[in-house]
This record gives C-alpha cells, sequence and structure tokens, in this order.
C-alpha cells in the first residue's frame, strides 16, 4: 500500500471508524433512498401540497376531501387549474364564462382552506408544450411543494391527458437548476401522485391511499356546490339530466349532497379493501366516501412510513352524516 504524503500509514482503527461513520450516514433514521438521491420527508416536516386539473372543478372533485383534511391539520395546499374553462357551458362561453369559473374556484378555495390559481389557457386546447412545462414547473417551485397531484395522462378529455403528461413531465426537471433558472430549482424532488379514475387502458388504477373524507364531506359538498355552472347547468346538460335538478334552494341542496354522497360512496366501496387495510376492518367498512391516490412511479419514491406521513388522516374516521 503507497503511503500518503507526510510517510503515515492510515491505521486499521481510522479505517474501521471511517467506514463506520459512512455507514451511519447512509442509514440514517428518516432517510429512505429515492429516485435521484433525494431524501425522504422528517416526520415533523409540515407539507405543502400543490393539486393540478385541467378545468375550475377538477382539483375539487378529484382531491377537494383530502385538502380539506390536510389543511385541518396544519398543512398547506393550493389547487391550479391550467384552463380557464371557458368553453364549459351550453349557454355562455369565452370571458364571462372564465370569470364566472374563476370566481366559483375562489369561493370554493375559501371553503376547503385552500389557496387557487387558474391559468389563462383556453378550455379544450391544452397541449403538452414547453412553454406549458416551464409553467408547471414554475408553479411546483414557487409553491415550494413536497407532494405533487395531478391526473393520469390516460383519460377521456385531451385537457386531462395533457394535465397529467405536464405535470409527469416536471417530476424530474423541478430539481435541475438551469431548467427555469428563473425560479430557484427544489432541494429535493416531490412525491407524485395521481389522482383516481376508471379508465383500463393502459393500464388501471391502482389505489397506493384511500382517504376517507366523511369528516369533511359537508365542506366538499358546500365547496363543489359554489360551482354552480358546472353541477347545477352544464354537467346536467350535457350528460342529459338537467330537469332533475330541483329549482328550490333547499331541495337542491339535499339533492346535490346525495349526488356527491353517490359518487365518493362508489369509491369507498372500490376501494373497500384498501380502507379496511389502512383502517382495520370496523373502521375500514364504515367509511361512506372517499378519495384515492396512486404513487406516480417518477418523482422521490416513498416508503410506508413517509406515505403514512404525507397522509396522517387513519386514526379516527368519523361517518358521514345521511
Amino acid at each position: 500500500m503507497k503511503r500518503p504524503p507526510g510517510g503515515r500509514r492510515p491505521s486499521a482503527l481510522n479505517l474501521s471508524l471511517t467506514l463506520a461513520l459512512a455507514c451511519l450516514l447512509i442509514t440514517r433514521p428518516g432517510a429512505a433512498p429515492a429516485f435521484g438521491g433525494e431524501t425522504a420527508m422528517e416526520p415533523t416536516e409540515s407539507l405543502r401540497i400543490i393539486v393540478f386539473g385541467a378545468h375550475p372543478d377538477d382539483c375539487e372533485l378529484t382531491a377537494g376531501g383530502a385538502a380539506a383534511r390536510w389543511v385541518d391539520a396544519g398543512h398547506k395546499v393550493k389547487f391550479v387549474s391550467l384552463t380557464n374553462g371557458d368553453i364549459g357551458h351550453h349557454e355562455i362561453s369565452g370571458g364571462p364564462l372564465a370569470r364566472r369559473r374563476r370566481e366559483e374556484s375562489v369561493r370554493a378555495a375559501k371553503i376547503l382552506g385552500v389557496e387557487s390559481e387558474t391559468l389563462d389557457n383556453h378550455d379544450g386546447e391544452l397541449l403538452p408544450t414547453l412553454e406549458n412545462r416551464k409553467a408547471v414547473a414554475r408553479a411546483i417551485r414557487r409553491w415550494d411543494a413536497n407532494v405533487v397531484i395531478a391526473p393520469r395522462p390516460n383519460d377521456y378529455h385531451p385537457d386531462h391527458r395533457y394535465t397529467g403528461i405536464l405535470v409527469q413531465d416536471t417530476a424530474y426537471m423541478v430539481a435541475v437548476p438551469n431548467f427555469c433558472p428563473d425560479v430557484p430549482a427544489l432541494k429535493h424532488n416531490p412525491v407524485f401522485l395521481y389522482v383516481a379514475d376508471r379508465f383500463q387502458q393502459p393500464n388501471p388504477f391502482r389505489p397506493d391511499v384511500v382517504v376517507p373524507i366523511d369528516p369533511v364531506l359537508d365542506r366538499k359538498v358546500a365547496a363543489l356546490a359554489e360551482m354552480d355552472s358546472q353541477f347545477f347547468e352544464w354537467l346536467p346538460w350535457i350528460e342529459g339530466y338537467l330537469d332533475e335538478v330541483p329549482k328550490d334552494p333547499a331541495e337542491r341542496k339535499t339533492w346535490f349532497k346525495g349526488q356527491v354522497l353517490k359518487r365518493y360512496g362508489a369509491s369507498a366501496d372500490r376501494f373497500r379493501d384498501k380502507l379496511v387495510e389502512l383502517l382495520g376492518e370496523e373502521k375500514g367498512k364504515a367509511v361512506q366516501a372517499a378519495e384515492a391516490f396512486q404513487v406516480c412511479e417518477y418523482g422521490r419514491q416513498p416508503d410506508k412510513a413517509e406515505l403514512m406521513r404525507i397522509f396522517p388522516f387513519f386514526g379516527e374516521a368519523e361517518p358521514a352524516k345521511p
């Protein structure tokens, strides 16, 4: 062995200490390995979650309940719509509709306790361009997100598909300093999650976490009800049940809660096995409404312990009121 400068051979004791220190650094608690060398969140870290949707109402529909629960737990959530929703109606369109939908999303955000932003891309015209990818990356960085949520890129609506692609395409770039250098890169790659869907091709949705939203169901209902252009006008019209929407405000409120509970009750039933796994048999079977999420294979890969820190909702699950 060649001696180092100074002529002194390193002792076996020094080599052993060096190796021990290296192993300690590699295996320190709370530092789960992740893609690109990132480390997992510390157990006490406050979450900053950003949710992307294609239209004003997508984030509220897919993650509004979980968002309310995160806010109640002291975390920060932001909803971002990548289009302004300016064609999502059968009677009005353009600027007047975009303004109306923005106002609706602001009111809904106040109820849920989240922040909200709407980008000025035309509804139905979103494309996975470099410019849009940079806009998404900047939004993630400015929010200093450690959790990013979006739809999967297989969906009936092109805006939904391209929202998924755009967010996926930032899953590495947000940590690259020379990409969009005008906004500082994140020090650690976030955990990227998909919201639930029913599409089977090329692969079905896999529920890694199913969140009971029973404790915040009334808030979710109230937030969605603020988006009256969608849930009392446009969607009933295009789906053929406009004549079922009650005219009386009190009757409409009761009817709409039933609609929401039916939708998210179906999610709870669909993912019942996962709820039982997370909550135990008695509590898992009692959940009446739920939202589900899948870990994207891009971005940081959380272990089970980190995933439970991201979703700290599995103590008590109160049943929804009928």
